[in-house]
């Protein structure tokens, strides 16, 4: 009885360890209030789900098919692919905040000679992440692509989640 009550303690007190040894850690950019962590690190044992890149859904179905006009501006298209990724995480118990890890590819815009529309980009990002209702960011990268699988898309992401 004595060894069954010592175990009972033991195991007790490796959960106590183990539950504050595998919170995920969020490390943010010094003296800078960029909406990213500059690193994110992830404990052993936990399930971490990679997210295959997400493209913007059609939001003009009377705009010429394929075009910029029929999946719209920069901002748009990353509202509507953070909001479909955001559907993707749910579906599987998870949210925005279990993202640890995002890769952003962004085509330059005619509108901003040639560059990509960073600032649209930004704008549609800050309304998932960095909020008051979801302040977890993600380590993120952002690149600018020479084209997307479909002439219209602007905004392709792809994210690796981590389950709590």
């Amino acid at each position: 009885m004595h060894k069954a009550i010592h175990a009972v303690a033991l195991c007790a007190l490796f959960a106590s360890f183990a539950s504050s040894a595998q919170d995920v850690t969020r490390y943010p950019i010094p003296n800078s209030n960029f909406p990213i962590s500059a690193a994110v690190e992830v404990p052993a044992g936990k399930a971490t789900i990679y997210l295959s890149g997400n493209v913007p859904p059609v939001v003009d179905p009377k705009a010429a098919k394929d075009s910029v006009a029929a999946y719209g501006n920069t901002e748009t298209q990353t509202i509507g692919t953070l909001t479909h990724i955001q559907k993707q995480l749910q579906a599987m118990h998870l949210d925005m905040g279990d993202i640890v890890k995002m890769n952003v590819f962004l085509v330059g815009d005619p509108d901003h000679a040639g560059h990509m529309d960073f600032a649209g980009f930004m704008a549609g990002y800050a309304k998932f992440f960095g909020t008051k209702q979801q302040p977890n960011l993600p380590a993120r990268s952002a690149v600018q692509v020479a084209a997307l699988a479909n002439p219209g898309f602007r905004v392709e992401i792809e994210v690796t989640a981590v389950r709590p």
